[in-house]
């Protein structure tokens, strides 16, 4: 079994979903005002699977990740004829630029996904737990164009 993984990785393999990022970040800092929200959590995960060491304080790194906006939400996006919601939008947008110790890397850049939703006013707990899952799959996605645009440098 050891054999085998030392093969695989010589090869250079690695686990699917995962970049090869560039030197000057391997050891990033996030720069963020919520630490705790779904995109933020899911582009450390994202950064820490592609080799990157976290730091915890911004002195420490080679690179910090800015997020200047970290914002979701949902719109309707069609009603009945009774004027009750059908269709709803979730949106994950976000905002952030990428520095290193010599100036930016990466100027600021915007990024936003939506996925939609029907909704059943007989089905509320279920629809609500729908949205959440849409959001936190958005912020994935978000955090996996952030580390392959990271991973062009």
């Amino acid at each position: 079994m050891v054999l085998l993984l030392g093969a695989a990785s010589a090869c250079g393999w690695r686990l699917q979903g995962t970049a090869r990022l560039p030197e000057v970040m391997s050891v990033t800092y996030v720069d963020s005002a919520d630490r705790y929200s779904d995109f933020n959590r899911a582009l450390q995960a994202s950064l820490t699977a592609s080799g990157a060491r976290m730091a915890a304080v911004r002195s420490d790194a080679t690179a910090v990740v800015h997020i200047h906006k970290d914002q979701s939400g949902q719109r309707v996006l069609s009603v009945s004829a009774r004027n009750t919601p059908e269709e709803y939008e979730v949106f994950y947008k976000v905002e952030y630029s990428v520095s290193g110790r010599n100036g930016e890397l990466l100027p600021l850049q915007t990024l936003e996904l939506s996925r939609d939703y029907s909704y059943d006013e007989k089905a509320v707990l279920a629809k609500q737990r729908e949205q959440a899952i849409l959001r936190e799959a958005l912020a994935r996605e978000l955090a996996g164009l952030v580390i392959r645009r990271v991973a062009s440098l």
